[in-house]
């Protein structure tokens, strides 16, 4: 059986210690657009060889960064074919402002396993912790796998966010590059979802996709320099659903409304009609 949910739920996936340095993050800075003018002091501030800026997001890619091989879906309880995964959803916060450069211990467990009846739903949460056993951020992610539901475990509750019924405070439009998915997998996805067009195709794509994270890294990269001033310290948290496909090239619309401390964000593709990308996004600010 793929999923056995009484196996699953609770399993320890183990502990990683990982270390990162200035070239890893602005490494990860590029990839998610930032530094896009060469003439931006602010922008540059993502590429400063000593002290580049931390969006919290890096915290995404931090313990896997020098992967080398593609992931697997194999867990104890869940063994699943990788073609059949997208990611479900990611949400980050940040214990304080991340450093440029450290060494830190994450350790993850699956939380939940949801039965969608056409597919599964793997609910992973990790916490990591600095050297000195300080919280640095804790993670809640999904993978989403088509055709691996009717297990008869439990569906799970929405995580549907409330939208302002008004327009929009900021509409800002994002470019991404064509080759965005191929600086991107240098953050250590080596998915051959992003790069290799034939395994694209056999998954269901007519060419290679953006990774998901890339998209939620671009997106919290835009509202940082977009509306809260380039400040990364400004986030305490940043959460989304994967809504839809995104290829390499395309220009993401990103609307967001103002909500008491808070930031509801919406992304979608420009050039086809406004397709969904990320929803339910929350912009949690700092205090």
């Amino acid at each position: 059986m793929p999923i056995d949910p009484t196996v699953a739920v609770g399993a320890d996936l183990g502990s990683t210690t990982f270390s990162w340095t200035p070239r890893e993050v602005a490494l990860y800075n590029l990839a998610v657009g930032g530094a896009a003018d060469p003439m931006d002091t602010v922008g540059l501030q993502y590429v400063d060889d000593a002290v580049p800026k931390v969006l919290p997001t890096f915290a995404t890619v931090a313990a896997t960064f020098n992967a080398s091989e593609p992931p697997t879906v194999s867990f104890p309880g869940v063994d699943i074919d990788l073609a059949k995964v997208v990611h479900g959803s990611q949400e980050v916060r940040v214990h304080r402002p991340l450093p440029a450069a450290g060494t830190a211990t994450t350790s993850t467990r699956i939380a939940e396993v949801q039965d969608k009846g056409s597919a599964a739903v793997i609910i992973q949460e990790s916490t990591t912790v600095d050297e000195a056993g300080e919280p640095l951020w804790t993670a809640r992610s999904s993978i989403f796998a088509k055709g691996e539901g009717g297990f008869g475990g439990e569906r799970g509750s929405s995580t549907r966010v409330e939208y302002p019924q008004r327009e929009p405070d900021h509409v800002l439009d994002v470019p991404t590059l064509p080759q965005q998915a191929l600086l991107y997998r240098l953050c250590g996805d080596r998915n051959p979802l992003h790069s290799d067009p034939g395994f694209a195709k056999a998954a269901g794509f007519p060419r290679p996709i953006l990774h998901g994270l890339c998209t939620y890294g671009t997106v919290c990269r835009t509202v940082v320099d977009e509306i809260l001033g380039g400040d990364v310290a400004a986030v305490a948290g940043f959460g989304a659903t994967f809504a839809g496909v995104v290829f390499p090239g395309e220009t993401l619309r990103v609307k967001a409304w103002e909500d008491e401390g808070r930031l509801l964000v919406t992304a979608v593709v420009a050039d086809r009609d406004d397709a969904p990308a990320l929803g339910n996004v929350v912009v949690t600010r700092a205090q």
